[in-house]
């Protein structure tokens, strides 16, 4: 079903970090952008549909009056909203926005850290663009700072924190079918696998509450009114958002899972965990029967790889992309 195309190389190896990949695709420059964290650094590359043509450009985590900054980067993901798209990265410092291109830091938010060091890290991790206007991030308090982002320029905003979370956040996603109807448009989940599903607006409102088995949700996605959650259980996990009906679970991984993705138009599911293998699931969603269907379709081995990211390129999942812990290298695959 998928073959494996030509690698991107990067500058430096990938982190092992939860959803160590993100995927930005402008159609009308015919380029895909990709971004890697690495340590201190966000690795990204512009790579031209053709395959002809790369640049390479280097993000260093940032603060303020300091010249370089040795905080950790936790993740980065490119934000697509109505009016622009940006590139958020999380720190244990705080939180950078960029312009999509990585070229201008538009917006810095710095984390409270506490002056005498206590035994809870701090730091940022669970990104998400959501509705017209809003970027969701989490903390590791168990906050989700609210950010207001206008049309343009740098007038970004603090508007809400959503305090429901106990444990640190460690995934945020928004509802990506485009679809109108759903009544749930973000879902969030921390280190004990609980997971909180919001009405966004104005004020956000909590709509449920999930329940984790003190297994950590290490990556989270919303389609169609379906949360689909992935655990270091290796098992994914399908709720009804707004009622918490547990739809299905599967065992689909032997190790801890660290990435899921969700192609949009056609319900194409990735799967990705440190035992090597990346996984293509089809997800059916049927309104009438109230049921959603969960199908194995396709896996590849990615060798000797504890794999940390892996996204769609496209929102037809016609082509996906992988990233592993001390690989130098976006690997690619197509669809035969």
């Amino acid at each position: 079903m998928y073959h494996k195309e030509k690698s991107i190389q990067i500058k430096n190896s990938a982190s092992a970090l939860y959803n160590n990949l993100s995927v930005l695709r402008i159609a009308p420059r015919r380029l895909t952008y990709f971004t890697v964290v690495h340590a201190n650094v966000v690795n990204m590359v512009s790579a031209s549909w053709d395959g002809l043509n790369y640049s390479h450009r280097q993000l260093q985590s940032k603060e303020p009056n300091v010249a370089t900054s040795t905080s950790l980067i936790m993740q980065a993901a490119f934000c697509v909203l109505p009016s622009r798209d940006l590139l958020v990265i999380t720190s244990q410092k705080g939180i950078q926005m960029y312009e999509s291109d990585g070229s201008i830091m538009v917006y810095w938010h710095a984390l409270d850290t506490p002056e005498t060091p206590t035994a809870q890290a701090v730091f940022a991790r669970g990104i998400s663009a959501v509705w017209e206007n809003y970027i969701c991030v989490g903390i590791s308090s168990g906050a989700i700072l609210v950010f207001d982002v206008p049309s343009k320029g740098s007038n970004i905003t603090l508007s809400e924190v959503l305090e429901e979370h106990k444990e640190s956040i460690t995934d945020v996603a928004s509802e990506c079918s485009g679809s109108q109807e759903c009544i749930a448009d973000l879902v969030s989940a921390d280190d004990g696998g609980n997971l909180c599903v919001w009405k966004s607006g104005e004020e956000f409102q909590l709509l449920n509450k999930i329940p984790g088995f003190d297994m950590t949700c290490s990556s989270v996605k919303l389609w169609k009114g379906t949360v689909v959650a992935g655990y270091g259980t290796g098992q994914i996990r399908l709720y009804e958002a707004v009622t918490g009906i547990l739809h299905a679970e599967v065992s689909a991984h032997a190790r801890w899972i660290y990435s899921l993705d969700i192609a949009p138009f056609s319900g194409l599911l990735l799967s990705a965990a440190e035992d090597s293998l990346v996984r293509v699931w089809h997800l059916t969603v049927t309104p009438e029967t109230n049921s959603v269907e969960i199908a194995h379709l396709h896996n590849e081995c990615v060798t000797d790889t504890q794999i940390c990211g892996a996204k769609f390129c496209d929102g037809d999942g016609y082509a996906f992309a992988v990233t592993g812990y001390d690989l130098s290298e976006i690997i690619r695959y197509t669809q035969s």
